[in-house]
């Protein structure tokens, strides 16, 4: 039994252990990432035992009993797997995510003894309860939640939605094939998600290098990257820099000034629309590409980032340089927009030190 289950499941068991070595060499990821990550694929090693063991007792009348709790085991299985992917990718959650499973887990508990989800006749085949759905709905509203965060908390950059569609096709072919190819597509199920949770974590650790740690925004070496792809679309550079960092750095402290950067980050994060992405470039130096981008759109772009910042207790000056045919260089829309954006940074600090002298 244990040769015919390796032999079966030989491919899961190598990216498992792929998953896991990569982890070992991991240093770009929280500690607390990377312990969950390890859980996850002990589950999914433990899902496979579970599978396999099912089935290999199909159709065997003297394994009925244990056959069932494997069931039922399985059934709970699922929920709480696709609960600890988006436990462990969403930083933010809490444990209230795991509810849902657990309250599944119950039902399919209880079914050993009512049937309500499933039961087993006496010759060992599976029959169909009343609630013989709900395990397929519950794991389906988590791949929806599931898909929904890793949108929610994308940078909207184009390569992001790869990953978002191969999570889709992936996690919602759980749910699907069981009914096109029947009860057998649950021994691909723990390879399926192995594959998707490995995709993932290459596609994170890739992201990683890319993103300001800080701000979670893209960061310098993404900028250089992403303005020597089509240049020729690039209409518009934004430039925007913190007012008074230095002020909140020397007499609040250090810490103080990383919660105003990231403040500022969030509000550029929530002004930017299609077409435009922001980039910390700098200590609190931040730009926006516009790609086929309208000045008016660019216009009412500087202008919802004064509206979002005046909302916080810090201040930003914002400049841009425009090119309406997009065969002006980078190189000189950055040169525009930062003097416009030093320009109106100099009627600030003229305008402190004028309220100054009137005090």
């Amino acid at each position: 039994m244990v040769t015919e289950y390796i032999t079966t499941n030989w491919a899961l068991i190598l990216i498992l252990l792929g998953f896991a070595a990569s982890l070992i060499s991991t240093v770009f990821l929280e500690k607390k990432v990377i312990m969950r990550m390890y859980a996850l694929i002990v589950e999914v090693l433990l899902l496979s035992i579970i599978v396999f063991a099912e089935f290999y007792m199909s159709g065997k009348a003297e394994f009925l009993k244990i056959r069932t709790v494997l069931t039922a085991i399985r059934y709970s299985a699922t929920p709480f797997l696709v609960a600890q992917i988006i436990f462990t990718i969403n930083k933010k959650q809490r444990w209230h995510i795991f509810i849902p499973a657990i309250i599944l887990t119950l039902l399919d508990l209880s079914s050993i003894f009512t049937g309500v989800v499933f039961s087993f006749s006496d010759d060992n085949k599976m029959q169909h309860g009343p609630l013989w759905l709900l395990p397929y709905i519950v794991v389906g509203l988590y791949c929806i939640f599931l898909v929904y965060l890793m949108i929610k908390y994308s940078t909207k950059q184009q390569t992001e939605r790869i990953p978002i569609i191969f999570f889709c096709f992936a996690f919602f072919s759980g749910i699907v094939m069981p009914f096109l190819i029947g009860s057998d597509y649950s021994q691909l199920f723990c390879a399926t998600i192995a594959i998707a949770m490995f995709v993932y974590y290459v596609f994170l650790i890739l992201q990683v290098t890319k993103k300001d740690p800080l701000t979670g925004l893209l960061n310098r070496q993404a900028y250089y990257s992403d303005i020597s792809a089509e240049p020729e679309e690039i209409t518009a550079l934004v430039s925007i820099d913190m007012n008074g960092l230095k002020t909140i750095n020397d007499t609040e402290g250090h810490i103080a000034g990383d919660k105003a950067i990231s403040t500022l980050g969030s509000c550029l994060f929530r002004a930017v629309k299609r077409k435009q992405t922001v980039y910390r470039v700098g200590g609190d130096e931040f730009v926006i590409v516009c790609r086929k981008t309208p000045e008016e759109d660019v216009k009412e772009l500087t202008a919802r980032i004064h509206k979002l910042v005046s909302e916080t207790p810090y201040s930003c000056s914002v400049g841009y340089g425009y090119s309406s045919d997009g065969k002006k260089p980078v190189d000189a829309l950055l040169r525009e927009s930062d003097e416009n954006m030093y320009a109106e940074k100099q009627l600030y600090y003229d305008k402190i030190k004028a309220e100054r002298r009137k005090t």
